[in-house]
Parts: structure tokens; sequence; C-alpha cells
């Protein structure tokens, strides 16, 4: 059947309708397995008799019609020739001569005849703006993964993209007024996608971590803007503005909505900065907006565009006519003051070309020095996936694959569903997976071998890694002048080297590179002749290895290298950069040797260490604590000590949490295991080290078992005294929820929780009670996290059967009860006396602690109106808010932050439940200030669940002004919003 122009021809063929071949095709085999959605096509063989024998089959009864309809999804037409064949509604086929053909109702684009129009003397404009956009739909619409790879270039982004989640949850839709704002608990805004912040914010600059889909996320606006302006059904803007994936749209009561996008078409003009870098003029001379043009011309003409230039320009410089997207900040050396110079000239080109957006990508890592950042620019990080997310990728993936007939439906359907359920069921795996580099290779490791997937990273880069050298170093065909194709030999052939023989050069030249880059982020250029030198060192005779034919050979090949500019080379990502060297560095002097540079340079390599340890491991068990031992050689000091003893210790902690099995420690490293775990604890109590590392070693604790008997057990809990008098309540001159600033008399003692109830202590509650919780996910995480997901009333709950359980430790009178919000903002700023020392008690020295609330411990409040519980200004390091942590934090990870009383964590990391109302009824008038604490009310725990409660404290997600000591929130006593938590106050027993 023919479905398309050309002079190609199929085989015998049984047409089923919903077959279309197109070009010089011509069916070579039965292959398995492949299928389409609906009809079926089955191609056979021009071997002789093979459509005799099929024909007999259907006459003979072998073969009835619904048998051979139910197992044709079997069969596939394989090619050989330059045509393309599309089979099924959706399918595209691109074939030699860039024909690509949509299935259903879409037109044709001939790429040829684009930009054959364009070529032709006097040229129109339009004609050179569809040239243009035609090119970029080519080559954006491939996974920079695959990018060189002719086995996977079909594998095509627009099919299997799923939208990148910021860590931002509302802006103002304003164009130009966005702000950083907080999801609050009577309003748990979404996660925006990347794509809804570009949409509020002209001038943006997005920032992840490696493999997170910055450069994705480029590609693919680029390619819906190109669809939508060339008239294409897909991919276009409906593409690009598709409904977030399920799960995140759930939240909202009605249909998913499709992703906000305000602006229409715009012409996309992507700039790699990396390579606009390499051509800026001497170092130290001043770089304008000119700089960034001649690059855009330099591209225009490479690919016979140069006509377009001057009609670009007038796009450009009209009013919302052009998304500029300058991709790789981070990339750009920082040697010969580069980065400077690239900032000059971006931010003059941003001020050239007003009228235009402007997206630019950069590593969180790179872009934190202030000298760095760009003027005017926005910013934005993207999350990990969620859920939602690897699930949507997932399912694209997969019915990605049924459309290429890499697999049948059933196949397909079955993988997604084995990986979906790995992914949820191991942690480890699920880590990976919240990357969409990782994500991308984990599928295409899966669907390449059977469906079976390493567990561990190591593991898993190791796979990937063989993939990608096979993909390199395997023989390949090779088009000679006349036409004809030839089978290229393999790289070990040509250059009669051992496979073995050529990976250890490569770890070596992996190690080498890594170590002499100047920069501590993206892969290092490495010259072509070092690798060719490295290969050659492979060589059992480099005398007979011919150089130039050599480079020709290396010059087309992508996979574990590819060319980078003229003369380089580069791996496809750090990741794989970091995982060669570690592989040198487990066969060089281990484990000193790593250890010794992982604790002088731990930003370079770190994650070499832990990747070189799990390799070691796979080897021998005794691998990861040797390296361990050699990190971390000496408990904590009782003072201070060095930098280098603290990432040492931390890395050390790292290896054990990933690459030993501690169910089954050996005697002889329990002594090890101990000074490890101290050691994360030090960390965590100390300020060596940035809140992301001291969250880092409460995480690491947790893996390794945290001994704190007061996170990680109810009868172990702590509490800090607040004896009776008089406090500041309130705030004035602030905007938000907060009451004018007076003073309240709470005229009776209590204790204070001096931690947030935690992960752990919430599941021997749940275990002891046989509480069935609101929400599984109250007891999921580190056991040394506070736990969240959980509502007012389930807090409540938790609070008397601690009554009744403790009864005989309470001081005569006292119950467990949740603070009123005078309670805890007494506790959060101190009253007009404060302890000398803060500390917290225990169950048992209750009664004690009561009994010396007289004594002369006691000194005046400093700052008795502070606005956060440490005093009167932010600072970073003091609260997980505004931090890059991204998420809840172990308690106990700040302890300048704490409060006058000794208590823990109560400006950020969860919003707290207090027992006050909001307002009187669920019409919420709400109650006056001054707090009066003899008006009862206030304090009703009877009310129904339609009456708002108040919450304290802020969370992770906030802004500062959220975290301060007098802010205040509501939220209805059923919620269990994912930042939800609480602490408990023991005192008298309120009337209620």
């Amino acid at each position: 059947p023919d479905a398309g122009a050309g002079a190609g021809r199929l085989a015998h063929c049984v047409r089923i309708p919903g077959a279309i071949r197109h070009g010089d095709a011509h069916a070579s085999k039965i292959t398995r397995p492949a299928t389409n959605a609906g009809d079926r096509a089955l191609v056979v063989t021009q071997q002789p008799g093979s459509l005799e024998e099929l024909a007999r089959l259907f006459a003979d009864g072998q073969i009835d019609r619904a048998t051979f309809l139910a197992n044709a999804a079997v069969f596939h037409a394989e090619l050989s020739g330059s045509g393309a064949l599309a089979q099924g509604p959706g399918a595209m086929a691109t074939g030699s001569g860039g024909v690509g053909i949509q299935g259903d109702n879409n037109a044709p684009i001939n790429i040829n005849n684009i930009i054959q129009q364009a070529a032709r003397p006097g040229a129109s404009p339009a004609d050179l703006r569809r040239a243009y956009l035609a090119r970029i739909l080519v080559q954006a619409n491939q996974l920079p993964l695959f990018a060189g790879d002719g086995a996977n270039a079909q594998v095509r982004l627009a099919s299997v993209y799923t939208a990148l989640l910021t860590q931002r949850s509302e802006v103002d839709t304003n164009e130009g007024g966005a702000q950083r704002s907080m999801a609050t608990p009577e309003r748990d805004a979404g996660r925006l996608s990347a794509l809804e912040v570009l949409n509020v914010e002209r001038r943006l600059v997005l920032l992840g971590g490696p493999g997170s889909g910055k450069t994705t996320f480029v590609n693919f606006v680029a390619l819906a803007m190109a669809g939508e302006l060339l008239g294409i059904d897909r991919p276009n803007l409906a593409t690009l503005t598709a409904p977030l994936p399920a799960q995140e749209a759930a939240r909202e009561k009605d249909e998913p909505k499709p992703q906000r996008w305000e602006h229409g078409a715009l012409l996309p003009v992507q700039v790699v900065l990396r390579d606009l870098a390499s051509q800026l003029p001497a170092p130290g001379a001043p770089v304008k907006a000119e700089a960034v043009w001649s690059y855009i011309q330099d591209r225009l003409s490479q690919a016979a565009l140069e006509d377009f230039a001057p009609v670009l320009r007038e796009a450009m410089l009209q009013p919302h006519g052009a998304l500029i997207m300058l991709d790789g900040l981070d990339e750009v050396p920082d040697a010969l003051d580069r980065r400077k110079q690239i900032k000059q000239a971006v931010q003059d080109f941003a001020a050239t070309f007003s009228g235009c957006r402007f997206l630019v990508t950069s590593r969180t890592y790179a872009y934190q020095r202030q000298d760095w950042k760009l003027d005017g620019f926005a910013e934005v990080q993207l999350q990990p996936f969620s859920q939602a997310q690897i699930h949507g990728f997932v399912n694209a993936w997969y019915t990605h694959m049924v459309e290429l007939f890499r697999l049948t439906e059933h196949d397909a359907r079955n993988r997604a569903e084995v990986l979906i359920r790995e992914v949820e069921r191991n942690e480890r795996l699920r880590e990976l997976a919240e990357r969409p580099l990782l994500l991308t290779l984990i599928a295409q490791l899966q669907t390449e071998g059977g469906g079976t997937l390493p567990e561990k990273r190591e593991e898993l880069y190791d796979r990937a890694v063989e993939m990608l050298l096979n993909q390199w170093e395997n023989m390949k065909p090779r088009v000679l002048a006349d036409g004809s194709q030839e089978i290229e030999p393999s790289l070990a052939e040509w250059l009669n080297a051992s496979r073995d023989g050529i990976r250890q050069q490569l770890n070596r030249l992996a190690f080498e590179a890594h170590r002499d880059q100047t920069q501590l982020t993206g892969t290092a250029d490495i010259r072509q002749e070092r690798l060719i030198e490295a290969l050659l060192n492979a060589s059992a005779n480099r005398a007979d290895v011919k150089v130039r034919r050599l480079e020709e050979y290396l010059r087309d090949r992508a996979g574990i290298l590819a060319a980078h500019g003229v003369g380089m080379v580069q791996f496809p990502h750090r990741s794989f950069q970091e995982y060669l060297a570690a592989c040198h560095l487990t066969d060089d002097d281990f484990p000193d040797k790593l250890a010794d540079l992982a604790r002088a340079d731990p930003n370079r390599w770190r994650e070499v260490a832990l990747l070189a340890g799990a390799k070691a491991a796979r080897g021998s068990a005794l691998s990861a604590w040797a390296l361990s031992e050699a990190l971390c050689l000496a408990p904590p000091p009782a003072g201070p000590a060095p930098a280098a003893e603290h990432w040492g210790a931390l890395l050390a902690g790292r290896v054990l949490a990933e690459c030993a099995n501690l169910t089954q420690v050996a005697p002889r490293n329990v002594a090890k295991l101990q000074r490890v775990r101290d050691w994360q604890l030090a960390i965590m109590r100390g300020n060596t080290l940035p809140a992301g590392e001291r969250a880092l070693a409460g995480r690491t604790l947790a893996a390794l078992g945290d001994p704190r008997t007061e996170v990680m057990t109810l009868d172990g809990m702590q509490f800090c005294l607040m004896p009776a008098g008089r406090f500041v309540m309130g705030s004035d001159g602030f905007s938000g929820d907060e009451k004018p600033q007076h003073t309240v008399d709470l005229n009776y003692p209590c204790f204070i929780g001096r931690f947030p109830v935690s992960v752990a202590q919430w599941r021997e509650y749940v275990q002891r009670s046989g509480h069935i919780p609101d929400d599984d996910d109250s007891l999921r995480g580190d056991g040394n996290q506070p736990v969240a997901h959980v509502t007012w009333n389930e807090a409540l709950a938790f609070c008397a059967t601690l009554t009744r359980q403790w009864q005989a430790l309470l001081p005569k009178g006292f119950a467990v009860v949740l603070p009123s919000e005078a309670e805890w903002e007494k506790a959060a700023r101190g009253g007009e006396r404060v302890p000398r020392e803060s500390h917290a008690v225990g169950l048992h020295r209750l009664d004690q602690a009561l009994e010396g609330a007289a004594g002369g411990g006691w000194v005046p409040n400093p700052v008795p109106a502070r606005h956060f519980p440490w005093g009167e200004t932010f600072y970073d390091g003091n609260a997980n808010v505004e931090s890059e942590i991204g998420q809840v934090s172990a308690l106990g990870c700040y302890d300048k932050g704490r409060g006058p009383y000794g208590c823990e964590d109560l400006s950020g990391n969860v919003w707290e439940w207090t027992r006050s109302l909001w307002g009187k009824d669920f019409r919420e008038p709400e109650f006056r200030y001054p707090y009066r604490i003899d008006e009862p009310e206030r304090e009703d725990l009877h009310k129904g669940n339609e009456v708002m409660r108040v919450v304290r404290g802020g969370s992770w997600i906030v802004s500062r002004d959220g975290a301060r000591c007098a802010y205040r929130r509501r939220s209805l006593p059923v919620n269990r919003y994912f930042d939800l938590g609480f602490r408990v106050v023991l005192r008298s027993s309120p009337v209620l």
C-alpha cells in the first residue's frame, strides 16, 4: 500500500489498513516485536515461497483471520535502503533527505524542499524563516542523551518530554510583578512548571543540577515554537502547554488544565554559551551585544542561512518578537575572565533586544556567586522529578517504543508497570529516577536489557557506560563516495587492542581530565590529541595505526565521547566523567589516594569517591569499610577541627550509607561505624559546613542509625521549660496576618517540646495505639525528620494518647497538649526572663526543672520583640527556609537557630499546628488582638472541622517572612499537607 511519494518499494505485503510506507524502502525480513494501536501490517520477505506459504496457511485453515489479527502485533516491517516507514496512527517517519511524515491528518513537512526554496536566489523572508524553523524542528527533536546515536535517532523529544516542575509555588500573574511567595496550609498551591514561570518572567535564569532537564527544556520550547510557527499539528503550542502529570493536576478541583503560556508562538533563538565563549575576543577586552549577535550570524552561515540574519534581527527588535535561550551559563570556563565577558555580553544583548524574552540555564551551584548573577533576571530552581512525573515519563517512553515498533503494546505496558513498581519500591532507584537524564538511561537500559535493571547507582552507570561505549566503539556502516556501503571495523580491531585495554585508558583519561579541569561544574574539554594518545597506548602495535585515519574514525562518532568544538571531545555528562575517574582510582592505590583527594578537594571528588566506593564494594564488602576508615581517621575532637576532617567524615558516612551492608556489621567494624555516626552529629551541630551539607549529614545519620533517643523515641522526648510571666506578642510594621504588638501574661509554667514530633516518634505512636494514619505519607521519610502530612485531629489524638501513657511521669495535673499560639510564640521569642544557658530535660526530670524555675539561672531577655528565634536578623544557615535543601531536614541541623528557651526548628522545616482557633466559626471572623488567656473559646477543641486552626513557624517552602516569630497562618483541621507537622506542650490541663 502506497501512502507517500518515492521510488521505493515494499516486498510482498499482506495489507491490513493502517500501514504507511514512504521513500526508498525495502522490507528486509519478518522481525519482532512491533505493533500499533490499531490496524496491523505483516511484511514478508522475498524469499521463494514465503507468500505462497502464508497463503497456504490461510487456505488450510491453520491460521484464521481472528488468530492472525491477534498475533500480527509481533511482526513489523524492517527497512533496508534510505527511506522510512511509518505505521499506525500518529507515527512519524523521517528518512533520508529529512522528510518527516506525521500520522493522522497532518500535512507532510519536507525539510529538503523548504531548504531548497530558501537557497534559491531572491528567496523570500517567509521562505528563509520556514527553513530556519525547519532546521530547529529537526535538530531539537532529539534527546540530548542520544545526540549522534544512529540507533536511537528516532527517539523523539516531543514524544517523551515530561513537564518540569520548579520550586516556585505561587507567582503574581501580572507580567514583571512576580514575587517569590509561599504555599500556605490553607491553600496548597501546586508547584509551577518551568513553562509557567517562563510565562511570568520576561528574563529568567533556570537553575538545576546535572541531568535535571535544563537543556531538554530549552530544546523542547524551541521545538514547540518552531512547530507552531510552521503550522504543524504536533509538536506545537498545544504540546508545549499540555497539562501537568496527573498527580500534580489532581490537586485542582476541576479537570487538569493546560500549563499557562500567554505570549503566543515566539521565534526561538538558541545560543550555547560555552561555544559563544570560545569566540570571544582576548581576555579582558570589553564585550557587548555584538558578540552574541556575531555568534548567531556565524551559526546561520554554517547552516547556509546567512540571508536570514537581517530578517531575524528585525524580528528580534520587535516587541514580543523572539525567545532568546542561552544554555549552559555554568559551562562557560571561569579562567581568563570568560564568565565576566559572557555576563557583559548577555546583559548588553538583553538591553539591545529588550522586546524579546530571555531564558538562561545554569547549574545551581555555579550561579550562587553574587558577582555571577545576571542583573534584572529572576531565578528559579528545578525540582527533582515527582512520582507523577516519573510515571508520566515512563508511560510516554514505552508508548513511544510501540510507535517505533521496538515493542508490542503488551510488552511495553508490562515493562512500564514493572519499572514504575520498581521505582516506587526501591528508594535508591527512586533517587536516580528523580533526575530526568538518569531516568532516560534507566528506561533505555530496561528496553534494551529485556526488562531487567541494576538497582544501585554505580551499577547503573556501569551499564550505561557500556551501552555508550558499545555505541562509540562498535562496527558501523560507512557510506563511500560511490554511494555504496562498507562496514567499518570496531575500534578494538582498528587499534589491535583489547576492549579492557581501551576501557583502562579511558578511565585514566577521565581521571586526568577531572583532576585538571579548572571549573568544578560541567565536563572537561579534552584535546583530541590526548584522546588519540590514550588510544594508542592501548594498541598492541601503535606504529601500525594511522593517526589521520584514526582522527577521521573518531570525528563523526558519538557515545562515551563526542566531538565538542574544533579539536575537542567531551564525555556526554559530568556523571560519566566522574564514574570513569572512579574506576581508575579503584585500581590506583585504593583507598588512600582517593581519600586524600576527597578530603582536600571535596567539591571536585565527592561524587567520584562515592562511585569508587560502590564499585570497589561490588568486588569486596571490606572495601567500603576501608575507604570509610581512610576518609574518617579519628573521632570528632572536643574543640574545632579543620574543614577537611568534616568533609572526610561526611563522605565516610555517605560511603557506608550507600555501599555497606549495615544490617550485618562485623564486630571489627562496630567502632568504625560509631566513629562515623559521632561525626555526623558533630557536623549537624556545628557550623563548619554549609546548611545543605549539615542536612546531608542528618540524612546520613538516619541511614546509619540515629542514636538520639530524644528524636527517635517517644519516651526519650526532651522539653524546654517556659516559666510563668509576660512576653511580647504580635508584630507592628509587617504585612501579613500578624496582629498589633502587645504584651501577654502567661501566668503558668509549661514545657514545650525541644523538637517537633519526628517521623520515628509518629511511627512508634501508630504502633502503640493502633492508629491508622489519614495519610500513609506521614509514615515515610527518614525517622529523624519532623513528621508531616498530619491533620490537626490526628495531632490532638496523639497528645491524648501520650497523656494517658505518661501519667505517672508528668507533674501533677499536667497533660500533653498542642501549644496555643501564645505558648508557641513565647517559646520562639522568650519572656521577660530567659535562661542564662538554654537546655532541655527528659520526662524523668520535669519536677526537678519546675522546682528550679525560680533559681538564679535566669537573665533579662535581651531581644524581647525579636523577629526570629535567634534574634532580629535573618541568617541563611539558621533555619531550613530559603535554602538549597529543597525538602525537610533532619531535626537538629540548626544549632544557631534555637530559641531562647532551647527549642529547635521553630522557624522553617514544617508548619506546626496549634490548638488555637483562627475565628469563632466557619465564616472566620477572626479573634481580635490583644490575645487574652481568659478567653477559653480561643482554644475550644470541640469546634467542627469547618473552622480554621492557627499554624505557626513556616516551613522549608516559605520565604523568610513566613518564618518570623509573629507570623501566623490558618488551616482546616482535616488538611494534611506535605509540610504540616506539630510539637507538643506539657502544662496544667487548660480550661477548654
